[in-house]
């Protein structure tokens, strides 16, 4: 069936107090996809952001992120007052996300929260701690003991609590345990809110898009739980980490610094961790993007204290084994394929092999150099066309940078008479494509430049900022995108 979407992520809505929220305006933003005809709402991940604020590098893999509970609910319930909430700093911009002050005054406000909220006694919240323990305990320890020792990563802590000795883990369970309750707290209104407003979408017609990132930060509960499932010595150090090779975006490779898998043990549990984690995801959203699809076939393998990801080498993934074990047990669920970048015969092959569609992003057809899979006369029904994604400019910002060449070859494949108009040409060609799914980020939909860039990858401190400002969607453009979706036969009927 053909449909489409828009991206947005949960921190780039117009909620108040500094960060996109689970809010009124989310709701709002659901009734605006409705009204539209649009059949998805893509979101980024939903984890516990930590270093660099980016959502794939989460302290958890099942842990959501504190800051997109809505602060106005917990007025609402009692819990704390609205001038509480404006008294504290969230930021000089409605249009950026200040994520400093943001951390600083959040938990704040949620600890003040967490103490008149009586959660002990709260029914719900004991059979949400109950059912969600196979995580929870020791994401809600983790973090606990990384509040006491100042932040610190897990691989810096006194041995005992590194590496998990009973007594190590009994003395500090004691030690915290109002610490340890105040994070479950804080899962437990993620969670409520976050099931509240799916349940919302789901009600009006739109599907959840969600990112499930290949790799777990190294800074996270799910390495300190469970080293087994990583590539660690027996002091819990890494022999390798995650990365990409030198390429024309980065010379010197891109080095992510996360654990790799030790794919021969999770073979031996049939693949246990990943069944549980992807399960989870379908609780989360409806559909799954599997972001890094390749490093299912080969993964580069960097070695641990290289300063670049110059001198790694690949080795096999688990191929298509995971996704048999995974079909088998958690069913044919719908799954987006990230086969972005140079892909070899054997990941393409296992693409194909799975059947799950992969992506086509429109900003890297226009290469006048040479003939694209990305132009849209080559896609095949079973792909889900961007005109770019998170990791991309705005379409505004690629056209306004790009080289002469370039953007003569576009402006001729898509028939572009005027720049008034010109992103509108390029939203047409993605909608109007073979393409079974089309998903355009609100960005593009909104004619923004770079300064409404989401993420430059392989850059630290100026990424997953921006935030949609309140009376920026213009009457009459959801009128506007239901016309064009119909008009390409993308509008339920």
């Amino acid at each position: 069936m053909r449909a489409s979407g828009i991206l947005l992520p949960i921190s780039s809505i117009p909620s108040a107090y500094g960060i996109g929220t689970f809010s009124k305006e989310a709701y709002e933003f659901v009734d605006f996809l409705k009204e539209a005809g649009q059949t998805y709402w893509q979101i980024l991940p939903l984890g516990a952001t930590g270093y660099g604020d980016s959502p794939y590098q989460s302290f958890s893999t099942f842990a959501g992120n504190p800051y997109y509970i809505d602060l106005e609910e917990l007025i609402e319930a009692g819990f704390i007052t609205k001038k509480q909430c404006e008294s504290c700093d969230w930021g000089g911009s409605e249009a950026y996300v200040d994520y400093e002050k943001v951390y600083l005054s959040r938990f704040k406000i949620l600890k003040e929260a967490f103490k008149n909220s009586k959660i002990e006694s709260n029914g719900d919240f004991n059979t949400f701690v109950r059912e969600n323990d196979f995580w929870l305990g020791n994401y809600a320890l983790y973090m606990a003991v990384k509040d006491y020792l100042g932040g610190k990563s897990w691989i810096e802590w006194e041995k005992d609590i590194r590496l998990r000795k009973p007594e190590a883990v009994e003395k500090y369970s004691k030690l915290l345990k109002e610490e340890i309750l105040f994070y479950q707290f804080q899962q437990y209104l993620f969670a409520d809110q976050w099931m509240r407003l799916k349940a919302y979408a789901n009600n009006n017609g739109i599907k959840i898009i969600g990112d499930i990132p290949i790799y777990v930060a190294f800074d996270s509960a799910d390495a300190w739980a469970n080293p087994e499932l990583f590539q660690f010595d027996e002091d819990g150090m890494p022999t390798g980490v995650a990365g990409c090779p030198p390429d024309s975006f980065s010379a010197t490779g891109q080095l992510w610094g996360n654990p790799l898998y030790r794919w021969d043990y999770h073979k031996k549990t049939e693949y246990a961790w990943w069944m549980q984690r992807i399960s989870y995801c379908y609780k989360l959203y409806d559909v799954v993007r599997i972001d890094h699809f390749r490093g299912f076939d080969e993964y580069y393998n960097i070695p641990f204290g290289d300063p670049t990801a110059e001198f790694g080498k690949w080795e096999k993934g688990p191929g298509y084994e995971l996704f048999k074990v995974m079909k088998e047990k958690i069913g044919n669920k719908p799954v987006i394929a990230e086969d972005l970048g140079f892909l070899t015969p054997s990941v393409i092959k296992l693409v194909k092999k799975t059947g799950y569609p992969g992506m086509k992003i429109l900003q890297f057809a226009f290469d006048s150099r040479e003939e694209s899979d990305y132009l849209p006369h080559n896609y095949s029904a079973n792909s889900v066309v961007y005109t770019g994604t998170h990791d991309n400019d705005t379409m505004m910002g690629w056209y306004q940078s790009a080289n002469r060449r370039d953007k003569s070859f576009a402006k001729r494949y898509l028939n572009i008479r005027s720049n008034k108009d010109m992103v509108w040409n390029f939203i047409r060609a993605a909608v109007s494509s073979v393409s079974d799914t089309a998903i355009i980020p609100m960005q593009d939909y909104l004619s923004l430049g770079s300064e409404a860039r989401i993420n430059i990858p392989s850059t630290l401190g100026n990424n997953w900022k921006w935030r949609m400002v309140k009376g920026q969607i213009e009457e009459g453009l959801a009128d506007k995108i239901y016309k064009m979706c119909k008009l390409y036969g993308r509008v339920r009927s």
